[in-house]
C-alpha cells in the first residue's frame, strides 16, 4: 500500500530515482514521473493500464522552463500564461527533441501546464526535470480528487502519494492547441470557455476523438464508473416500478421517483463551479455502494464549468 504524506523532499528523492509519485493539483491528483526518463514514463502507462496512443501532460513551474522542451509561439501564449498560469490550463505546443516520443505518443506536439497547488509547485521548483502526470487512476475510470482516492485505486502501483488535501477545482484542465493559425479548445475543463474568450476572443471547440487523440483526455469513452451509467433524460421512468437500486447524480434538485438517500446533489445553490468540485467524488460514492446497481446522471447547465461537467457525462455514458 502506497504511503501518504506531505514531504516534498521524499517525493523529490523518489522521482529522481525514476519512481512514481502521485501529486496534488487544483484539478485532480496526478500520477507523476520524470518526463525525460523513458523508463519512468513507461511505468506511468503500466500503472494506469493506459494505451500508448493516449499522450501525457508535462508539468513544470514556470514558462521559462517550458521553453527548454517546447516551442513557444509568440502570438497567444503570453496572454494565456499571464492570465491563467499557474492554473487549470494546458497548452498544446510543438515539442523539442528532449521530450521522449513515448510521452507524446509519437506526435510532434506536447501538452504542458503549470499547476496551481503550493505543494506541487514547491516540488517542481526543486526538480531539474519536468513531470509527466496524467490523472492518478486506472485508465478510463473517474479521476481522484483526494489522496485516499489514489491509494484506493492504485495501491502499490505508486511509490508515494503527496497529500495536498482535496482538489479545489475537481475536474481536469482545459486543453488549448496553439499549433494552428487560431487557438482551439481540444478538451473542456477547469477553465471556462467564457474566461478564455474574455482574454483572447472567440475560440473554436473541438469534438472529442475516439482514437489517435491529438491531446490527453480526448477519447470518446472515458471518466466512467464501474457500474452501468445512463443519462436521466434518456430514461423512460414509466419502464420502472422499483427505483431502490438506482443511484443518481443530479445538479441542483432531487428526482421524486428515486429514493432521496440514493441521490447526490452536486450544488443545491446551482453553482456550476461547486458542482464541478464534487462531480467525480459523487460518481465514486455511488460506485462504491453495494446496494446501487445503476447510476443515473443529470446534465449541468451548459455554461462555465457546466460545459466541462457535461463533456465528462457524455464520455462516461458513451457506449
Amino acid at each position: 500500500m502506497a504511503l501518504i504524506g506531505d514531504s516534498t523532499d521524499k517525493a523529490k528523492q523518489l522521482l529522481q530515482a525514476g519512481k512514481l509519485v502521485s501529486i496534488p493539483t487544483e484539478t485532480v491528483y496526478g500520477l507523476a514521473g520524470n518526463a525525460l526518463n523513458q523508463k519512468a514514463v513507461l511505468s506511468i502507462f503500466k500503472a494506469k493500464n493506459r494505451p500508448a496512443f493516449d499522450p501525457l501532460i508535462v508539468h513544470t513551474h514556470h514558462i521559462n522552463e517550458i521553453a527548454h522542451f517546447a516551442q513557444l509561439p509568440s502570438k497567444w501564449i503570453n496572454e494565456l500564461a499571464d492570465a491563467f498560469w499557474p492554473g487549470p490550463l494546458t497548452l498544446l505546443l510543438l515539442k523539442k527533441k528532449i521530450i521522449p516520443d513515448l510521452v507524446t505518443s509519437g506526435l510532434d506536439t506536447v501538452a504542458v501546464r503549470i499547476p496551481n497547488h503550493p505543494l506541487t509547485l514547491s516540488l517542481l521548483k526543486q526538480l531539474d526535470f519536468p513531470l509527466a502526470a496524467p490523472s492518478a487512476n486506472p485508465f478510463g475510470y473517474v479521476s481522484p480528487t483526494n489522496a485516499q482516492h489514489v491509494q484506493d485505486q492504485l495501491n502499490d502501483q505508486v511509490d508515494y502519494i503527496l497529500d495536498g488535501g482535496a482538489c479545489g477545482v475537481g475536474i481536469e484542465s482545459t486543453i488549448i492547441s496553439l499549433i494552428e493559425a487560431s487557438p482551439k479548445i481540444l478538451r473542456l475543463g477547469g477553465l471556462s470557455l467564457e474566461n478564455i474568450e474574455a482574454v483572447i476572443g472567440k475560440v473554436a471547440v473541438a469534438s472529442h476523438s475516439s482514437s489517435s487523440p491529438a491531446a490527453p483526455g480526448m477519447l470518446k469513452s472515458h471518466y466512467a464508473p464501474k457500474k452501468s451509467i445512463v443519462k436521466i433524460d434518456e430514461v423512460n421512468m414509466k419502464d420502472f416500478e422499483d427505483f431502490s437500486e438506482i443511484g443518481a447524480v443530479v445538479f441542483q434538485h432531487t428526482r421524486k421517483e428515486i429514493p432521496k438517500q440514493n441521490q447526490i446533489v452536486l450544488s443545491p445553490t446551482g453553482d456550476v463551479d461547486a458542482a464541478a468540485k464534487e462531480f467525480f467524488a459523487a460518481f465514486r460514492n455511488l460506485d462504491e455502494r453495494p446496494e446501487i446497481k445503476s447510476i443515473w446522471v443529470e446534465n449541468a447547465p451548459n455554461h462555465g464549468l457546466g460545459r466541462a461537467i457535461n463533456d465528462r457525462i457524455k464520455r462516461a455514458t458513451a457506449k
